[in-house]
């Protein structure tokens, strides 16, 4: 019944440490064997799912919350920020005085150096890096996704002042921000299409607000057990946390391994 599997990564794959535990890792090993296509849906940029999918052996992965998506070396979608749109978001962001980081597909930087709160969302991500200033870099560059800085009281204005971006919270002091017509969905679809699967016969693993779309598009959603409560109500099965073999034992579950 179903041919394809797409694993979020943070809090899906990787557990509270960062890793792929070793019974995650097996499980996912033999969802390859058994013949089911794997795939990576993420909000990270495919710079930084390197380690992931060189540990997994997969190369065809969702990235940027649905912007991009490759299949073995071969793009199947690529929608990048409209320059004018993201010109105004970056002029307001910097009234109110809020950072900034910038994505490309082979890099990340931010507008601003070395600022505290982009330093501590990094290193929540085990990166071993910080993006180093280039205030300019979307001016030259075509832009996937951006990080926005703020707290959580004051990310509405946002929602209202540009319903063409998307906003979701993905750490206490930041967002991923996307074209409000994409979504993890929307590069799930594109990939279905490429390969000739039906939606029905996808399953897909996240735990995060980013994952609500692609839950509900799939044929069967599958939250970790230590999901985003909101995130709940999307899933047609509640698994166990990333920490406690949540993969395996859904897998295990439908008869998958």
């Amino acid at each position: 019944m179903f041919k394809i599997v797409f694993f979020d990564i943070d809090g899906t794959l990787l557990n509270q440490e960062k890793i792929i535990p070793s019974n995650t890792l097996k499980a996912v090993l033999q969802l390859k064997q058994n013949g089911l296509e794997v795939v990576l849906a993420t909000g990270r940029a495919p710079h930084h799912l390197t380690a992931v999918s060189e540990q997994l052996g997969v190369n065809a992965f969702i990235s940027f919350n649905g912007a991009y998506a490759s299949y073995k070396g071969k793009t199947i979608q690529a929608i990048p920020f409209n320059k004018t749109l993201l010109g105004k978001f970056i002029q307001y962001a910097g009234k109110k005085n809020h950072p900034l980081v910038f994505s490309n597909l082979e890099k990340t930087v931010s507008n601003v150096m070395n600022h505290p709160e982009v330093i501590e969302s990094f290193d929540s991500l085990n990166l071993n890096y910080t993006p180093e200033y280039q205030p300019d870099f979307w001016h030259k560059e075509e832009i996937f996704e951006v990080m926005l800085y703020c707290k959580a009281h004051e990310e509405e204005t946002y929602k209202k002042l540009f319903p063409e971006f998307s906003f979701v919270r993905w750490h206490p002091l930041a967002l991923d921000v996307i074209p409000a017509t994409l979504s993890k969905a929307t590069g799930i679809k594109a990939m279905l299409e490429y390969l000739g699967i039906k939606p029905e016969e996808a399953i897909a693993f996240g735990d995060g607000l980013n994952d609500k779309e692609m839950l509900s598009f799939v044929g069967m959603g599958i939250a970790m057990g230590n999901s985003h409560q909101d995130l709940l109500p999307y899933a047609d099965m509640i698994t166990r946390s990333a920490d406690d073999d949540g993969i395996p034992y859904a897998l295990s579950k439908l008869g998958l391994i």
